[in-house]
């Protein structure tokens, strides 16, 4: 459910898997309701985030980024294959360090939804040997995420008359055949 206002613009938003919650700015004015997950522009790319509630409007307060839109049917296919590649990112790398014997806790691996970010979250401190094999590593499963255009069909639309960016063009008169129509401003 989803409430169209300029009131309530300002959401508070969790984000990553370490639980980052910060102010983020609905692109589209729309007012989300608690628990709903979006998909949210931050520093480090796209990244789905859930809403805990409405920020406020204060002036001169900072946005950590912005909220592209709520979660569609699409974009949970997406997070699943998506989920997929983490957790083989994260069995590939658990394995290489017992191969070479390092002794670090591999506690996490994050994908950022647009699949052009890995990151590998270790417990203590990390040899030199371990930034090498998880950039080896990211660059790999980024990789076969494989979907890194679908980040680029955000910023530039599909063709003419899509409407997913201001200059973009678009798939013509309607979006429903849209390879991203969820995003497309109509």
């Amino acid at each position: 459910m989803v409430q169209e206002t300029a009131i309530g613009r300002h959401h508070f938003v969790r984000v990553s898997v370490l639980g980052h919650v910060g102010r983020f700015t609905s692109v589209d004015a729309i007012a989300y309701v608690r628990g709903m997950r979006v998909i949210c522009r931050t520093s480090r790319g796209l990244e789905v985030g859930e809403i805990l509630g409405p920020a406020g409007e204060s002036e001169g307060t900072d946005s950590d980024g912005s909220i592209v839109r709520g979660m569609t049917v699409e974009d949970n296919l997406i997070l699943a294959r998506l989920e997929r590649n983490r957790q083989e990112a994260f069995a590939a790398c658990e394995k290489e360090l017992a191969e070479r014997g390092i002794r670090v806790p591999l506690l996490e691996v994050e994908q950022l939804f647009d699949g052009g970010s890995l990151y590998f979250y270790f417990l203590g401190d990390v040899p030199e040997e371990v930034a090498e094999l998880t950039g080896r590593l990211a660059e790999t499963y980024n990789a076969a995420a494989g979907i890194s255009q679908f980040s680029d069909l955000l910023e530039t639309g599909c063709g003419p008359g899509c409407g997913t960016a201001e200059k973009a063009g678009g798939c013509g008169d309607s979006c429903t055949s849209c390879a991203i129509a969820g995003a497309c401003k109509k």
